[in-house]
């Protein structure tokens, strides 16, 4: 199963694929959706069906960011999957300085390589996070000091969930 969270304009959906029996399942904020699709030529032109409704789309962007078209309305579209979520957070977080470190997806903690009152230097890792079969190092997101720790090892967590609290470098109390 993959999650994706898909921006439209403004608005987020977190949307969920996996295969079943050679089939598509798919959820759209935890409801089922029914769907299908066909590829119509290689020029991003799409079929899409939707529950009873079909729609032809046109597709044109990048690997995360698409212009979609259907029925002349246009729509500015950006999906990330669940990992580069994390990297993406992890940026943001160090563009910030400081700040909770939080699981961008549910797992399981594997280790804590780090304890309160630590000082860590940008990308040095702080656990370890299982998350769907594979072990995620989860780093420093910029230097500061260990503030709070909110999990332990084997303790499974939920997307969102607060783990580290880390003091930004200026915040950090001299040694």
């Amino acid at each position: 199963m993959m999650k994706y969270f898909v921006n439209v304009g403004e608005r987020e959906f977190e949307v969920e694929v996996k295969e079943a029996r050679g089939e598509l399942v798919v959820t759209l904020d935890g409801e089922p959706v029914a769907c299908d699709f066909a590829e119509v030529d290689r020029a991003g032109q799409v079929a899409l069906k939707v529950g009873d409704n079909a729609y032809g789309v046109s597709l044109a962007g990048t690997q995360n960011d698409y212009d979609v078209n259907i029925a002349a309305h246009r729509f500015e579209v950006r999906i990330e999957d669940e990992r580069e979520r994390a990297a993406h957070a992890a940026e943001r977080a160090k563009n910030k300085g400081g700040g909770t470190i939080k699981a961008v997806m549910p797992g399981v903690i594997l280790d804590l390589t780090v304890a309160e009152g630590d000082v860590v230097e940008e990308g040095q890792p702080l656990l370890i996070l299982e998350a769907m079969k594979m072990q995620n190092e989860i780093g420093a997101p910029g230097p500061g000091r260990i503030a709070r720790i909110h999990v332990e090892a084997g303790q499974a967590v939920a997307a969102g969930e607060p783990l580290i609290e880390l003091a930004a470098e200026a915040e950090a109390p001299a040694e």
